[in-house]
């Protein structure tokens, strides 16, 4: 340790002195560069406190030292002291990059949030900001490295904060930052955030837990001993070179596992865990080996990181052995850089990375998967939904999963057929119609299990539908779904927008071709609209009124719109049910091709389909501005909802009887209810799926030959 220089001591504080101490890595002319950001910021920072009443400058002082501790570069540490000044002082951004570069100048700014703009509210701005930082991070890593660290710090303050703040700062943490962290391949940060997160958001369960563990690992002291002692000799009988430590549960996993594994304390406390490092890769095998010897392994419970590394980089071998004491003994056996990579991730070993120089396992991963945000939020327009979709890939519970060319792809647990196609490439997932698990076909929605062999089967002429978003886990899949939907939507919304619109301007005595494109622009302009499109498009999903937006486009034409009293036109748009996103089919009456028809605008929903002679049709005649003129087109496809209203003589087999019935009509039945039910009969409802009124009629004929039946009629009637 560097001696401090007297007459810099009497200018620097204690905690500046340690922040040196543990800067001994650096060259003397980088560590005099953040000594003279320690004088900037605690000038900017002067006057301010935290709640705790300390100087503010403390805080950041604080998260640099928990960087130094990892050893990395000055800029890192730099920007770290500097991390709140263009939030919270009169310092400039132009400033800062002019006193210490523009790369310290960046990385400041990726941390810092967006509290200049304005947002409709909190969870709003805070979606932004994550968005931000994350993007930020995907430019330069250490942008996240600096913001977890200062969230360790914030939670290892936390007392300081009121109740409320406290349960907020704690749930943020335990569902983004310590995932972010355990991503990176950080698990020593995360299990310090889970377990200081686990402590403010439920600090009763947090202390019981605590108690019980420490009453435990007291209780077993001696028998951890004999295990541990045991595993030394025998690694040591074999020439292996290893250290063996005991590894304790922390209170946040007990509680976890208690809850998701549905497990008793005494379960999860009747485990021993240790840790075997060694030198290289082939003594993990040979100390494996070792063990095996000593203990009887639990048959698949092995697992080879080694080989197949986590997604987030992460190395070792795993094994669970039968002990001496009755209990399982789980063991991690790994090299020291193994061990130093699982511990510290992106950030292992970070004094002696370049960008030429080649990157840790984690450091490569996480490029992977930083990659893939700025993907997946390029097509993600709100803020809220790129949260969601990366919350969704921050619990990579993998399975391992291999190519037809024997690449292997990790995906969380759950993961479907459909999700592998999307993580091959979009296109694949776009055009996917099946998969091969093992050689054999099976539906998209199959979950896959490690080890398994997949292959897509795709179709040029197959396209993404609405159901997929219910098979699939994975961010990229969702995001991607939505998009290609949104687009569809879009267009068909477009395009019936277009067609209400000229049925609205025909009654008019106009046509859109009539309307000049100056009168055109104005009124967009007016409108706060970009494009003609946009205006269909709201026209469609029932934004605006196509009469009312016609009458407007005559009279800014300088034609007296007959009084600009909407026509009514006797042409109706026909419809093919395929328009989607504009068209819905009320559940009251549930339309069929076939039956007589009429639509009306309902605000963000589009167009609702309702039978002519629906209940509920009279009460939606008030409003005749909403009415549109809707019939089928002759070529109508797809499967539309029905209900059946059965009266069944009640006896042994008659549901099969029905069910066979319908099937053998080529519907599908979605669900069955019992209505009324007694000793001698029974009323059943069925929902099934149907092509048009005609098949309807069908079903029904069948279901009335079957012998069981008294009484058949759609419902309602």
């Amino acid at each position: 340790m560097a001696a401090a220089d007297p007459s810099e001591a009497a200018v620097l504080p204690d905690y500046v002195l340690a922040l040196k101490d543990r800067l001994t890595y650096l060259p003397a002319d980088q560590v005099e560069r953040v000594v003279r950001a320690y004088r900037i910021g605690a000038v900017a920072h002067a006057g301010q406190a935290r709640k705790s009443g300390e100087p503010y400058i403390t805080h950041p002082i604080a998260v640099a030292g928990i960087l130094a501790e990892l050893g990395l570069d000055a800029e890192t540490i730099i920007a770290a002291i500097l991390h709140d000044t263009l939030e919270d002082t009169q310092l400039s951004r132009t400033e800062l990059a002019g006193e210490f570069g523009e790369t310290v100048a960046e990385l400041v700014d990726g941390v810092t949030k967006l509290d200049k703009m304005r947002f409709s509210n909190r969870q709003e701005a805070d979606a932004e900001s994550f968005r931000k930082m994350l993007l930020a991070m995907a430019r330069d890593i250490r942008v996240i490295l600096i913001k977890l660290a200062d969230r360790l710090h914030n939670m290892r303050t936390l007392g300081a904060k009121d109740g409320s703040s406290r349960r907020r700062i704690a749930r943020e943490t335990l569902e983004i930052y310590a995932p972010i962290a355990q991503r990176l391949g950080m698990n020593k940060f995360k299990a310090e955030l889970q377990d200081l997160g686990f402590r403010g958001l439920y600090p009763d369960r947090y202390r019981v837990i605590s108690e019980r563990i420490r009453a435990a690992l007291g209780n077993r002291r001696e028998a951890m001993g004999k295990i541990e002692a045991a595993l030394t000799q025998r690694l040591a009988s074999e020439h292996v070179v290893a250290r063996v430590v005991g590894r304790i549960k922390s209170p946040w996993s007990i509680y976890s596992k208690m809850r998701n594994e549905h497990k008793t304390f005494a379960q999860l406390m009747d485990v021993y865990g240790f840790r075997v490092v060694v030198d290289n890769a082939m003594q993990c095998y040979m100390a494996l080996g070792a063990v095996h010897t000593l203990y009887k392994p639990v048959d698949r419970r092995f697992k080879d990181f080694i080989a197949i590394p986590k997604a987030n980089g992460y190395q070792s071998l795993h094994t669970v052995l039968l002990g001496p004491f009755g209990a399982p003994i789980e063991v991690q056996i790994r090299t020291a850089e193994m061990d130093s990579v699982a511990e510290r991730g992106v950030a292992a070993h970070w004094a002696y990375k370049t960008d030429s120089g080649p990157a840790n396992s984690a450091q490569a991963r996480a490029r992977e998967w930083l990659s893939s945000l700025v993907d997946s939020q390029a097509n993600t327009a709100s803020s809220s939904e790129f949260i969601e979709n990366v919350k969704i890939d921050l619990f990579p519970d993998e399975v391992y999963l291999f190519t037809p060319r024997g690449d292997i792809l990790s995906m969380p647990r759950n993961a479907t057929a459909l999700d592998f196609a999307y993580a091959v490439h979009t296109d694949v997932g776009h055009h996917a119609v099946a998969a091969r698990v093992d050689k054999k076909l099976v539906p998209l929605r199959t979950r896959l299990e490690s080890g398994q062999l997949v292959e897509i089967i795709t179709a040029p002429s197959a396209v993404p539908n609405p159901a997929w978003l219910e098979s699939v886990v994975t961010g990229k899949a969702r995001t991607a779904i939505r998009q290609f939907l949104k687009h569809l939507q879009h267009e068909d919304a477009v395009d019936f927008g277009h067609r209400m619109l000229d049925r609205a301007l025909d009654a008019l005595g106009s046509s859109l071709d009539g309307i000049a494109p100056t009168v055109l622009d104005r009124f967009l302009t007016e409108a706060k609209l970009h494009r003609l499109e946009e205006l269909l498009a709201d026209i469609a999903l029932g934004n605006r009124m196509p009469d009312v937006v016609a009458a407007q486009l005559v009279a800014a034409r300088g034609k007296r719109a007959r009084a600009l009293i909407p026509a009514t036109s006797t042409e109706k748009i026909r419809i093919t049910g395929a328009e989607r996103g504009v068209l819905s089919f009320a559940n009251c009456c549930h339309p069929l091709p076939g039956d007589d028809i009429v639509g009306y605008l309902s605000s963000g929903k589009g167009i609702v389909v309702h039978r002519e002679e629906c209940p509920n049709v009279a009460e939606l005649r008030k409003q005749p501005e909403r009415k549109v003129s809707i019939e089928w087109d002759r070529d109508v496809q797809g499967d539309y909802r029905a209900e059946l209203r059965i009266e069944v003589i009640n006896r042994p087999g008659v549901l099969a009887t029905v069910a066979s019935a319908i099937a053998d009509a080529d519907s599908n039945i979605e669900n069955v209810e019992y209505v009324e039910r007694d000793a001698a009969a029974a009323t059943l409802l069925f929902t099934m799926e149907v092509k048009s009124r005609r098949h309807l009629a069908e079903v029904i004929r069948r279901v009335r030959r079957t012998g069981v039946v008294s009484g058949a009629h759609r419902y309602p009637l």
